[in-house]
């Protein structure tokens, strides 16, 4: 099952960013079977992050939610998706 997610950023994201950035990337590396693309959104080119897409290729929804919630942003600051 394909499944796309959309992030929104909150203010607190942008320390979260800054502090969990290397432990995020790790992660989607070591799901990437399953978590097929991922990336940062922002408003305009350079600007700061606003969110945040994800595309899934998954067995249900269940198991995408357990992918973001297991992902370290979504522990240190869970945001709305």
């Amino acid at each position: 099952m394909r499944l796309a997610v959309i992030f929104e950023d909150t203010p607190p994201m942008a320390d979260v960013r800054a502090r969990s950035e290397p432990a995020h990337l790790a992660f989607l590396a070591a799901h990437r079977d399953e978590i097929k693309m991922a990336g940062g959104l922002r408003q305009e080119p350079g600007g700061p992050y606003t969110g945040g897409l994800w595309v899934f290729e998954v067995a249900s929804k269940a198991r995408a939610i357990e992918l973001i919630e297991a992902d370290p942003y979504h522990q240190a600051h869970p945001r709305p998706y």
